[in-house]
């Protein structure tokens, strides 16, 4: 097919292998391995003079092939690699592009945060963590020889808008690539990539996923800067399974309807929130008078379905509180249909020191919501008795 500029027609067409007996969708492949007519056709694979399916640890799979495809598409990007997960994703990049020194900015995943902090130093890659109103900083690191800056926008849990233009014209001034992740955002909001990015990562469990009933990553750039990362993917055993992306397909091809259902949900939500006599603060790109409301508007198309809520009082009032919920389940992750509450400091960002939290706004009173489908005036509804 040729490339068609909506977004929901990509979600649903692109990647799509046609099938002799008629399916619309790609069929699923459980194969682990397949056959040639001979040698030299295997060969010819092999050596990747021509493309095929090999072997599915590799990801020379059919399924994925068109899972992939159709995440490039998502992205605007030359091509995508599929894996087991988000942190799977991140970590074949760091050690692939990383390893010169990796700058972080502003928040992210306890996991990550973890990862750059503690994990990739042990293995000698020099790490350096600023905040988001740090980045007058951002030169100095990249001169020790840093070669990749890291950063999500919006960002766990404190919803911190971060300027991808900006940061990806400093970057590249002095040599460094840029990975944004997209995962809040989804690429129904946001387009790091057509904003100056050279990376594009995705954890696929949340809202590309979009039902809590899979576990996925993806990586998203140009196919030169991919080709490096396959290996990585390929010898650490992270390759997303056909059945995992078959399924992910099925997802993706939903996604515009869910995200922009959550995103006016999010945004009715966070407004009604905003005026509650027990709410400290919100933290929602979508209210005017948020920091990052301008640079939000002015890179991404939604504000998105995430959103945090800081209480007044202390952290036994937010425990109550976030046990007083019903309709919303306590849980982590976020992006499925159904809503979401949970305190990052019981979960996210529970094994970052509590010092640290602190210095980074992380607060003991917050409660982050992933809002799901349902009727907004129904989650108001309960946000307001587990208040009272």
């Amino acid at each position: 097919m040729t490339d068609p500029a909506g977004l929901s027609t990509r979600c649903i067409h692109a990647g799509e292998l046609d099938d002799a007996h008629g399916s619309p969708h790609t069929p699923l492949y459980t194969s682990t391995t397949f056959k040639f007519a001979s040698t030299a056709d295997l060969l010819d694979v092999v050596d990747g003079r021509k493309p095929g399916s090999l072997y599915t640890r590799y990801g020379l799979n059919p399924t994925i092939f068109s899972l992939e495809t159709k995440l490039a598409a998502l992205e605007g990007a030359e091509a995508a690699w599929a894996f087991c997960s988000g942190m799977a994703a991140e970590t074949a990049l760091f050690l692939t592009h990383g390893r010169k020194g990796i700058v972080c900015i502003g928040d992210a995943y306890g996991g990550t945060m973890e990862l750059l902090a503690a994990q990739l130093p042990e293995l000698g890659i020099p790490t350096h963590l600023l905040l988001g109103s740090e980045l007058h900083g951002l030169e100095a690191a990249l001169k020790t020889g840093a070669s990749l800056v890291f950063f999500e926008t919006p960002t766990n849990p404190t919803l911190e808008v971060l300027d991808i233009a900006k940061i990806s014209a400093i970057a590249h001034e002095h040599g460094a690539l840029v990975a944004v992740d997209n995962t809040f955002a989804s690429p129904v909001n946001q387009n790091p990539l057509a904003l100056g990015a050279d990376f594009v990562i995705h954890s696929a469990t949340k809202y590309l996923g979009g039902h809590s009933d899979l576990t996925a990553g993806a990586l998203m750039g140009s196919k030169q800067l991919l080709g490096a990362v396959w290996n990585w993917r390929k010898n650490l055993g992270t390759t997303i399974s056909p059945e995992i992306a078959s399924l992910l397909m099925r997802s993706i091809r939903t996604l515009t309807v869910r995200v922009e259902r959550q995103n006016a949900t999010a945004q009715i939500v966070a407004e009604t929130m905003a005026r509650h006599p027990r709410v400290a603060r919100v933290y929602y790109p979508g209210l005017p008078d948020f920091p990052g409301h301008a640079v939000a508007r002015k890179q991404m198309r939604g504000f998105g379905g995430m959103l945090t809520l800081e209480l007044k009082g202390g952290y036994e009032d937010a425990v109550k509180t976030t046990d007083q919920l019903k309709l919303f389940a306590i849980a982590p992750s976020l992006g499925g249909v159904e809503s979401l509450a949970t305190m990052p400091v019981t979960t996210t960002h529970h094994g970052v020191a509590p010092e640290e939290r602190a210095r980074r706004g992380i607060g003991d009173t917050m409660i982050r919501l992933s809002i799901g489908l349902e009727d907004a005036a129904d989650l108001i509804a309960d946000l307001e008795q587990a208040l009272a």
